[in-house]
């Protein structure tokens, strides 16, 4: 019994149980597919792929289902998408465009990959960790507290109070201020603490030395805050409605664990940053009790370019057909892939992470689509800290799916 022909029939499985979340038999198999055997071949190949453990059967009489496994080989072979039609990238591109700050991007960048997948979207802030300073401004707010705005180079602001026994005079603080910027900005913000404590030691500003400290232990804190990003989510309701509230409770329940949930998309978006940027954990793999029946697909943004897109403006396809072309994932899943040729920014990881999360019948090729999509928008968003450094609408060859409902 040939593997390959096997294996086109656990796609068809997966494929036709994603559509219909009903167990899929083999006369309805043959039926919708041309896979040029019978339907008694077809049940042996079913058969087989059970005791693989690729699929299962939830009742004697019943069709079979999709495992864990069989999702990670499906998933595995996708190498393809859909591309965006013109009026799916206009509508990206104008729903991001009306921000007015980078919250605001990153909440409308949740409610729009929600809205595309009918799934639950996370999006996380930059993290200052691997962010670089752009601005500090030291406002005094009190006779012995200044109250510190970082601003990064993602354009994000952080505020945080300094205390002193004695508040410098505005002309020192004016200098130290202008100091810090001056060799400083550029700078990670433990590398910026770093010098700022060097700056305090400086005879031009040992009367700013308590100053010195408490802004670069600030620097410190804010550089090692694993709590430091933000989550945005959106969603959950439209996920709901879908699907029977108390087999909901679980996934709800990994969800007000903000820190677990980070550590993993995270994770999952780095590991997957030097390759087709998009990170797909199923059940168990997410090591996450509340995600045993949900998968998530991840991608990190705001730091990997590629060198198509420096040179020529428009956003890569990582081997996605952009142009023409047959557009079923199952004609050209077992298409090779060819990974990005990325060109790292500074740290040459992603500095936050966008990601879906649904159940493990997920529509797998228009998540990953449209995960890589909106991901590919926020990167452009974020570089050089300008919106008109984005790429026009229409040059992006990811596919996104229709929106859900």
């Amino acid at each position: 019994m040939p593997q390959t022909r096997r294996m086109v029939v656990l796609r068809a499985v997966v494929e036709d149980y994603i559509r219909s979340q009903e167990p899929v038999g083999s006369a309805a198999l043959t039926k919708q597919h041309d896979l040029g055997v019978s339907s008694a071949t077809v049940r042996n190949d079913m058969a087989a792929l059970e005791d693989e453990g690729y699929l299962i059967q939830p009742h004697t009489s019943a069709g079979r289902v999709p495992t864990e496994k069989g999702y990670r080989y499906f998933v595995d072979r996708l190498a393809t998408v859909v591309p965006l039609s013109g009026a799916q990238r206009r509508g990206i591109d104008s729903f991001l465009s009306g921000s007015a700050s980078l919250q605001d991007t990153l909440q409308r960048a949740a409610r729009l990959l929600a809205r595309i997948t009918g799934q639950v979207a996370v999006v996380a802030s930059p993290s200052l960790a691997k962010s670089t300073l752009r601005h500090v401004e030291l406002v005094p707010v009190a006779m012995t507290t200044l109250l510190a705005v970082v601003i990064t180079d993602t354009g994000r602001v952080a505020q945080h109070t300094i205390g002193v026994a004695e508040m410098p005079s505005s002309e020192l603080l004016g200098r130290f201020t202008d100091t810090v910027n001056a060799e400083c900005t550029g700078l990670s913000l433990a590398q910026a603490s770093q010098r700022i404590r060097a700056l305090g030691a400086d005879p031009r500003f040992r009367d700013a030395d308590e100053l010195a400290s408490g802004l670069a232990q600030t620097f410190a804190s804010m550089h090692d805050d694993e709590h430091g990003s933000e989550l945005y989510m959106s969603g959950a309701s439209s996920l709901a409605h879908q699907r029977a509230v108390e087999d909901l409770v679980p996934l709800f329940d990994a969800l007000e664990e903000q820190v677990v949930l980070m550590r993993l998309m995270s994770a999952l978006s780095e590991e997957t940053a030097r390759g087709d940027g998009v990170g797909v954990a199923i059940g168990s793999e997410t090591h996450t009790p509340g995600l045993l029946h949900a998968a998530v697909v991840t991608s990190g943004y705001g730091r990997t370019e590629t060198a198509d897109a420096r040179e020529t403006g428009t956003r890569p396809t990582d081997g996605s057909p952009s142009q023409g072309g047959d557009d079923s994932v199952r004609d050209a899943v077992d298409a090779p892939k060819r990974p990005s040729a990325a060109v790292p920014g500074p740290g040459g990881e992603p500095i936050a992470f966008i990601g879906s999360i649904g159940p493990t019948h997920m529509d797998y090729a228009n998540t990953i689509a449209a995960v890589r999509a909106v991901a590919r928008y926020l990167t452009a968003f974020l570089s050089d800290g300008d919106e008109s450094r984005r790429d026009p609408p229409g040059r992006d060859g990811d596919g996104v799916p229709p929106q859900a409902g």
